[in-house]
């Protein structure tokens, strides 16, 4: 078995062991004249950021090492976790290549802790409920299509930021179904066939730019396109396939692929224009953040009362729960006021 895991790493702890490689980077520092190789390494349990210092007389070695860190394979990291700014990483003394017989590759992807089967029925049975049947035909010929519902369960919703492993995208995708459902009934004139619809479809394109062949990763079509301009593409081809489908419902469900992201800035083609796309976005943004803060605390703490960086929202965070269980136990008694004890003694 696999040992250590990312997660179960300490701040001086020596280790030995077998990580997957995401990124790899030579870098060089014009003040220091420094020279080393910066990888991002992972398991199913986490990724950390990984560094081998280029020494004077073995140029060799660390070339070597540098080939030998390509993204995609498993290394076997000779070194030591340690702290640096507040986030653990590994600092490598060595490392050499893993054979595939000294691994399995489960060990190195990450997997939702949902059963995908009943996500991916319950989405079903959500869908089956719809009232407008143009919206319902829709969603159906993606869920009905064999190679789509495959790649469904199975693809992450993101790189990095939120729901970054296998069955993450199902999973995104019904808890902001849950959200969606919610804010249609909270708010009058809600269409909620038209906000589900954006919920199933605005991060289609997943489907086809990331991969988990070996780890999370761009397929060449998601680094050319995108996954918004995929999953516009599938999504026209799925409408085409449906005789008569209205042309301007058609282009409110386009609409809101091109705009979930809520903004130019972070790769909106388009601003969101309608409620319902206005609020997709921010039902979107919400859920993707608060996986994010689930992934920053259960990440390996290296300050008890604040978490690393989060990039998604660019702070640490305070981890909260000890001051709620404060807030929660019985307060003491309080001695009895001195007024209250010379009264007592007056009777």
């Amino acid at each position: 078995m696999k040992s250590p895991f990312v997660a179960d790493l300490k701040d001086g702890q020596p280790v030995q062991g077998l990580f997957l490689v995401r990124s790899r980077e030579v870098r060089n520092s014009p003040r220091t004249q420094s020279t080393w190789l910066q990888l991002v390494v992972v398991d199913r349990t986490g990724s950390i950021e990984a560094k081998l210092w280029r020494s004077a007389g073995q140029e060799s070695g660390f070339e070597e090492c540098a080939r030998v860190a390509e993204p995609q394979q498993v290394i076997r990291v000779h070194g030591r976790a340690k702290t640096y700014q507040g986030r653990l990483e590994l600092s490598i003394e060595r490392l050499l290549p893993a054979a595939e017989s000294e691994f399995d590759r489960a060990d190195f992807v990450a997997h939702t802790r949902e059963n995908v089967d009943e996500l991916f029925a319950a989405l079903l049975a959500e869908v089956r409920k719809m009232r407008n049947p143009w919206l319902q035909k829709l969603l159906m010929r993606f869920l009905e299509d064999p190679e789509i519902a495959k790649k469904m369960c199975r693809a992450p919703a993101a790189m990095t930021m939120h729901h970054a492993y296998v069955g993450g995208l199902l999973e995104h995708i019904s808890s902001l179904c849950g959200l969606a459902r919610a804010v249609s009934a909270h708010y009058a004139g809600v269409d909620a066939d038209l906000l589900l619809t954006g919920v199933v479809l605005h991060d289609i394109g997943k489907t086809e730019e990331l991969t988990d062949t070996a780890a999370i990763g761009y397929s060449i079509g998601g680094r050319l396109l995108g996954h918004i301009t995929i999953g516009v593409a599938m999504t026209q081809r799925k409408i085409c396939d449906i005789p008569g489908f209205p042309p301007r419902l058609a282009m409110l469900v386009e609409h809101m692929i091109l705009s979930h992201h809520g903004s130019l800035e972070f790769g909106a083609p388009v601003l969101p224009c309608f409620r319902e796309a206005v609020l997709l976005h921010y039902l979107d943004d919400m859920d993707s953040k608060m996986a994010s803060i689930r992934a920053s605390l259960e990440a390996p703490a290296v300050d008890a009362a604040w978490t690393p960086r989060n990039p998604a929202l660019a702070r640490g965070l305070l981890r909260a729960d000890d001051f709620l269980r404060d807030a929660v136990a019985p307060a003491p008694e309080a001695p009895p006021s001195s007024s209250a004890s010379k009264t007592g003694q007056g009777l």
